[in-house]
């Protein structure tokens, strides 16, 4: 995976956890400007930042370094599963209303 893929990844799952760029960094105990730096594809974190990057965004290594162009089915779950764990559990209820109703008038 390219820098700004693992990027472009990582800020999705930092915006996804609704997360700013500075309560991130502070978690992995990070810069700001360094974590700016790897969101935009400027640097390539070791792998010691890398895993207190996933560790704080509670994140699987896989779902970041899988290439965007995967379609399959463990893609897609990870990817719904990242979303929901961002939310209230009742977000999350509200969540899977929706969904169990928008599959019943499939």
């Amino acid at each position: 995976m390219d820098k700004k893929a693992l990027g472009s990844k990582l800020r999705e799952a930092r915006k996804s956890k609704g997360y700013t760029q500075e309560v991130l960094a502070e978690k992995a105990d990070i810069g700001v400007m360094y974590l700016g730096e790897i969101e935009r594809g400027i640097k390539m974190p070791s792998m010691n930042i890398f895993i207190k990057l996933i560790e704080a965004l509670d994140i699987s290594a896989d779902y970041v370094l899988r290439d965007e162009l995967s379609s399959g089915k463990e893609y897609v779950f990870d990817e719904i599963t990242n979303k929901l764990a961002g939310l209230t559990p009742q977000q999350r209820k509200t969540a899977a209303d929706i969904l169990d109703a928008y599959l019943r008038n499939l």
